[in-house]
């Protein structure tokens, strides 16, 4: 009879605890937090040039600092309330697991192990990229195949460096790593010629070698692609209001730019007849009220930040990067909007 009572006072305990308890008070939203705060707080890279980066005026310019103001301009109504929180590869998910960060936007690869171990879920992609190698023309290296025995530099504690390990063992081939956290310090290392090759995503290697200006020609950016990394929009596990609200601030911009709607033409569009452009621009149907916003939730993110091709053009479009993999599904692409309706 003991016996049963112990057993019986566990399994009490045990739901106690998993319930919080009977004292246990419901704690606030996210959304409800940062509309309490009144600006969105945002995880970024400490100076990515591409995804974020302070310009000389200490505005952070990037596709990552641009999805953080989409965000607070369909919260907030004001895409300029956005508290920027610089985070490097060590603390990144820290800031956002500890509640400093509302939501990160920090060019991380989403992955079984961060989604499964660390408490987070990835809302969006909003850069398709892959990790490749760049290195010097004059070494005459054409493919990957061409490194075996290279002394090649990759930063510390990412998937970057998990990678280069796995392709190396798995072609039979050997290197010699140089790690570090920094990203810029990698840079002036692989340029000084501390290491023969630098992998990193490709979006990286190729925002590096333009920088170099009349000298980019003297570095090449190999072929090959040996991960897969889709990059974006990560918020804290157990707040499905939040992680809606983020998912379908950037599948907005999808949509507007699917539908032709701009930042410069989206008030010719307020009578438009067509039920899909009336329910985006919050005129009929209930979208807003779904995710807890306002109707003019949408309007409010194209009208202050634009689609997602001006988002492009203004980032990666000014790099001279194309825009490839990261173009819509109907014009050879990846990104795909479900319908808001």
């Amino acid at each position: 009879m003991l016996r049963k009572l112990a057993h019986c006072a566990a399994f009490l305990t045990g739901l106690a605890i998993l319930t919080g308890g009977a004292q246990a008070q419901p704690t606030q939203s996210t959304l409800e937090i940062v509309r309490a705060r009144g600006v969105l707080n945002c995880a970024v890279a400490t100076n990515v040039v591409g995804f974020a980066a302070p310009d000389t005026q200490g505005v952070y310019r990037g596709i990552d600092a641009e999805s953080c103001r989409a965000i607070a301009a369909a919260v907030l109504g004001d895409a300029t309330k956005v508290r920027f929180i610089p985070t490097t590869v060590q603390n990144r998910f820290t800031v956002l697991q500890s509640g400093e960060a509302d939501v990160m936007i920090r060019n991380t690869t989403w992955s079984l192990a961060r989604e499964g171990n660390l408490g987070l879920m990835f809302a969006s992609i909003n850069f398709y990229d892959g990790q490749g190698f760049l290195v010097r023309t004059s070494t005459g290296a054409k493919t990957a195949s061409d490194l075996n025995g290279a002394t090649i530099c990759a930063q510390s504690g990412s998937t970057t460096e998990l990678n280069v390990a796995d392709y190396f063992r798995q072609h039979n081939m050997t290197f010699t790593p140089v790690v570090m956290a920094d990203v810029e310090e990698l840079n002036r290392a692989f340029l000084s010629g501390r290491c023969d090759v630098y992998t990193n995503d490709a979006s990286s290697l190729a925002t590096l070698r333009l920088r170099q200006g009349e000298q980019a020609n003297q570095y090449v950016l190999l072929p090959d692609l040996i991960s897969k990394e889709p990059l974006g929009a990560a918020v804290r596990k157990g707040d499905d209001r939040w992680f809606d609200i983020v998912r379908w601030a950037f599948f907005a911009q999808l949509t507007a730019e699917e539908l032709g709607i701009t930042s410069q033409n989206i008030a010719t569009f307020a009578d438009s007849a067509n039920p899909e452009i009336r329910r985006f621009l919050g005129a009929e149907g209930e979208m807003g009220k779904a995710l807890g916003l306002d109707a003019r939730w949408a309007f409010n993110i194209v009208s202050q930040v634009g689609n997602y091709a001006e988002m492009w053009d203004r980032t990666w479009g000014a790099l001279g990067v194309p825009r490839g993999v990261n173009n819509l599904w109907n014009r050879g692409g990846l990104m795909y909007a479900p319908p808001i309706r």
